[in-house]
């Protein structure tokens, strides 16, 4: 299949996309989902942004059904499901967007936050999918889902531990959950971002942070990019966006069971910076960036 029929064949579909009406990245993909011609029903806890992402889907040629539901609660949660089922009997694409956490040490934390953190960022999805697949299996084409995974979910990520934990664990959810549905032509997939534009990477700072960025030049944290991101520079939220439109199209009609990496090359670097003074790539810095830093 080419790139013009993959499109075209988006053209009509029904997705659901959870947490799609808010911040940067749902809404991007909700907008993005739209431009395809894709019709969404769109679920969040944010009234104001479900009010907006109405006329937004409009302007570009398709629809939207704006729904209010909030993740934390699996009876909302579930109202949201139910409202679903009224309005279809099946559906194509679901988009799992939720999730986010706050940047702490493991033993400043609370069994309430463990318990918050794990229902955000795995607990939902788990929901979520259940009451999605006899929609998807109603299509009889097949279909997609997506869920919001982490680079965390690879890595030691110190000061994430339990969000890194409960990402790592939707990964391997969504890995078994594309074995079972195989057989449906039922396709479960990640989309794992890094230096996101998504609201809630902002969120997960903490007020020092905030403060220690607002004492550097504007230019800083693009040069820290350089440093960090092979490619010099962070995803864009279309580009976040284009994974998952590959990952919902016909184009990667046997791709299943994977996550997609779309952070300039993060993952693969693996802890390697390109160090400046000299350096180049190295988990640690050498000679010239440690001149650099310590005189």
């Amino acid at each position: 299949m080419g790139l013009l029929d993959a499109h075209e064949a988006m053209k009509g579909k029904l997705a659901v996309v959870v947490g799609g009406a808010a911040g940067h990245l749902g809404r991007g993909v909700t907008l993005g989902l739209a431009k395809e011609g894709v019709r969404i029903i769109c679920c969040d806890n944010d009234r104001e942004g479900l009010e907006t992402i109405v006329g937004e889907v409009e302007a570009l040629g398709s629809t939207v059904t704006p729904i209010y539901g909030d993740v934390m609660d699996p009876a909302s949660l579930d109202a949201f499901w139910d409202e679903v089922g009224k309005l279809t009997d099946h559906i194509d694409i679901l988009v799992n967007v939720c999730g986010g956490v706050a940047r702490m040490l493991f033993e400043h934390t609370s069994r309430e936050s463990h318990a918050e953190n794990i229902r955000y960022n795995y607990g939902y999805h788990i929901d979520s999918c259940q009451r999605a697949i006899p929609l998807l299996r109603k299509s009889g084409n097949g279909g997609a889902i997506v869920n919001f995974t982490t680079i965390e979910a690879h890595r030691g990520a110190a000061t994430f531990a339990v969000y890194a934990g409960a990402k790592a664990a939707l990964t391997n959810f969504s890995r078994a959950l594309a074995v079972e549905l195989g057989k449906d032509m039922i396709r479960v997939n990640c989309l794992a971002s890094d230096t996101s534009p998504a609201r809630t990477t902002n969120a997960a700072l903490a007020a020092e942070d905030f403060e220690r960025l607002a004492e550097c030049a504007p230019e800083t944290m693009d040069e820290a990019m350089k440093i960090y991101v092979p490619q010099k520079r962070a995803p864009t939220v279309e580009e976040v966006v284009d994974g998952v439109i590959f990952l919902v199209s016909d184009l990667s009609r046997t791709v299943t069971g994977t996550t997609l990496f779309v952070d300039g090359g993060t993952q693969a670097a693996f802890g390697f910076l390109d160090w400046p003074g000299g350096d180049s790539f190295m988990p640690a810095p050498l000679g010239g960036a440690m001149k650099m830093m310590f005189g």
